[in-house]
């Protein structure tokens, strides 16, 4: 086995926001990032340095912005934006709380996390979302060195859906993916049969994987 490593992507949500804070859904609403949120990236962002990242890409809106300039801060990169990579619009569940959209659309809530094809509040398929976010991800991956790292700056929505096509999986099973707290991230890397998740949901500097799953 030689050192040849592959490419990576690693997905890193926005920081906090105080819609997140009050579990309200913001999908394509532009909510700033809080202070703590602020902190959150920039602490974020020195250990994603270290990674030596090739490339980052941005959603446009300010809480991912605002996120992916902490990176670029520290890197000295330049930062691609993409509306591309926004988060799944949702119609009237946009500014609603979590207890309000099961109170007004429980059955509707329901029948998506069972892992049918909702378009919640009358938005966005998630597969619909997987379709304009994972050919950009492509796209700019397909620009790196050979064992080259983008930085892909988006949303817990956008990633989760964006992981599960490029893994392969079928829609229905991408709620299987768990969700990525404020700031966190999650790794994919470039096998002999496509891209496997190497991280998910990592707060901390990813550490090479000893065993037998190499």
């Amino acid at each position: 086995m030689n050192g040849h490593r592959g490419r990576r992507i690693i997905l890193w949500r926005h920081g906090q926001t105080l819609w997140n804070l009050e579990r309200r859904f913001q999908g394509s609403t532009d909510i700033p990032l809080t202070e703590a949120g602020l902190g959150q990236a920039r602490r974020a962002a020195r250990l994603l340095a270290s990674l030596k990242p090739d490339a980052i890409i941005a959603s446009d809106l300010g809480r991912a912005a605002a996120t992916a300039a902490e990176l670029a801060a520290v890197t000295g990169l330049h930062i691609t934006h993409d509306e591309a990579l926004r988060e799944t619009y949702a119609g009237v569940w946009q500014g609603l709380t979590h207890e309000e959209i099961i109170t007004l659309h429980g059955e509707e809530y329901t029948a998506w996390k069972r892992g049918e094809p909702v378009r919640r509040g009358g938005g966005e398929l998630e597969s619909e979302v997987a379709d304009r976010a994972a050919p950009v991800v492509l796209r700019h991956t397909e620009k790196l060195p050979e064992d080259g790292t983008l930085v892909v700056v988006s949303h817990g929505g956008t990633i989760r859906t964006t992981i599960g096509r490029l893994l392969g999986l079928d829609a229905r099973h991408w709620e299987s993916l768990g969700g990525l707290s404020n700031c966190c991230w999650s790794v994919l890397g470039q096998g002999a049969r496509g891209w496997r998740l190497l991280e998910h949901n990592a707060g901390t500097l990813p550490e090479p994987v000893l065993g037998d799953d190499v």
